[in-house]
Formats: structure tokens, C-alpha cells, sequence
């Protein structure tokens, strides 16, 4: 008796869905050719990591600010946890980036402009925000770049936020000389081998709090 070799079954997308994938993907690839050090990585960051990012957002605890929103990645998962579109603003300085970010998210505001300015175009306070979410590729950035990017952030924080960062290094992105003199400490939030790279997620936060 013969035995027929089994089929392996290939789980298919939905239309809508594997074009969206896919037109991140060529997006992402296209930024990285023209700017690897600010983009960082040829391909959008995972499902999985996203959701180590956004794991401690609490929908009904004030206005959420991401950096660096690239194809939405993080974009998206923040919207899943409930918090209101109207709470959520997300920096984009690649002009490609942030249509993209305005076509898929219509009433989320996205505001191309510096991380380190951002208090002078966000719609909320300092004080107001509960989390920075950020996708910014720090290990490519000088500390200067880090001083002033995390002095920012934490200025629109409210005490007890945190400033989230993923990095493709198991050790945080940010000095120890430079936590020390903002007065900040770091923790590792998690990490993640299902992405490429494996990624790291660290949480930073003000001392005493």
C-alpha cells in the first residue's frame, strides 16, 4: 500500500492585510537605503516586540506620545490596547513615513518634527503624558542626542511615566553617566527573539518613583 506524502498547509492573509505587510516592508527597506543610520534595521519591528512596547500603557491613564513611528508598528498596538485615537500623537520626521502614518491612522495626529523639540508642537502639556514610546534608534545617536531627546521626553511625562525603548543590544542604549546626571535609572521591560534582530525592551524612569 502506498502512502501519499502529507501537504504541508500554507496559512494565507487576507488581501487587505498582506498588501498592508507588504507595503510596509518596501517602505521600510526604501528608508533604510536612503538613511541606515536613522532608520536602523531593513525591516519594520515585529507583532511581538510591539506588544513588549506597549505593555504597560493604560488606556484610561492620560495622553501616550510615540517617537519615531515608522510604518505603525507601534502605532497600531498602542490603539489595540483601548486608549482613545485623540490621545495619541506620534513624531515622524521621514516625510514618506508620516503620510503613510496620516493615510493609516487618520485621526491620530502626527507631528514631523524633532524629538528633541517635540514639547512645541504636542497638543497636550508637560505633566500630561504617561508613557513615551520610542523607536528611535539610539545606539546610531551621539549623547548629546540622548541628553536632549530623554529631557524632552521626561519634561512631557507625568510623575510616575516612563520613557520605552527597544534596542537590538541586550544592554540599555543609554550611558550610565548620562541616567546619572538626569537623574533617571533603567530596567530591563523584556525581550524578544521573534524579531529581526532580537530585541531588547528597557523602561526608563525618575528616580524615587
Amino acid at each position: 500500500m502506498q502512502h501519499k506524502p502529507k501537504r504541508s498547509r500554507a496559512v494565507a492573509l487576507p488581501n487587505g492585510e498582506f498588501r498592508a505587510r507588504a507595503t510596509e516592508y518596501l517602505d521600510f527597506l526604501a528608508a533604510w537605503v536612503k538613511k541606515p543610520r536613522q532608520t536602523a534595521s531593513v525591516v519594520p519591528s515585529s507583532r511581538y516586540l510591539a506588544r513588549l512596547m506597549v505593555g504597560q500603557i493604560d488606556p484610561q491613564d492620560g495622553r501616550v506620545l510615540e517617537l519615531g513611528g515608522g510604518t505603525g508598528v507601534f502605532t497600531r498596538a498602542i490603539l489595540e490596547t483601548g486608549l482613545p485615537p485623540e490621545k495619541l500623537e506620534v513624531v515622524e520626521i521621514n516625510p514618506a513615513f508620516a503620510r503613510g502614518l496620516r493615510r493609516h491612522f487618520p485621526h491620530v495626529s502626527v507631528l514631523e518634527t524633532p524629538a528633541q523639540i517635540v514639547s512645541t508642537a504636542t497638543a497636550g502639556e508637560p505633566g500630561d503624558y504617561q508613557t513615551v514610546v520610542s523607536g528611535l534608534p539610539l545606539l546610531a545617536m551621539d549623547r548629546t542626542m540622548h541628553v536632549d531627546i530623554l529631557t524632552e521626553a521626561f519634561r512631557m511625562l507625568k510623575p510616575g511615566g516612563s520613557f520605552v525603548q527597544f534596542t537590538y543590544s541586550m544592554r540599555p542604549p543609554v550611558n550610565r553617566e548620562i541616567l546619572d546626571a538626569l537623574d533617571l535609572d533603567v530596567v530591563r521591560a523584556g525581550q524578544t527573539v521573534r524579531n529581526f534582530p532580537p530585541a531588547t525592551v528597557f523602561r526608563f524612569f525618575r528616580r524615587g518613583e
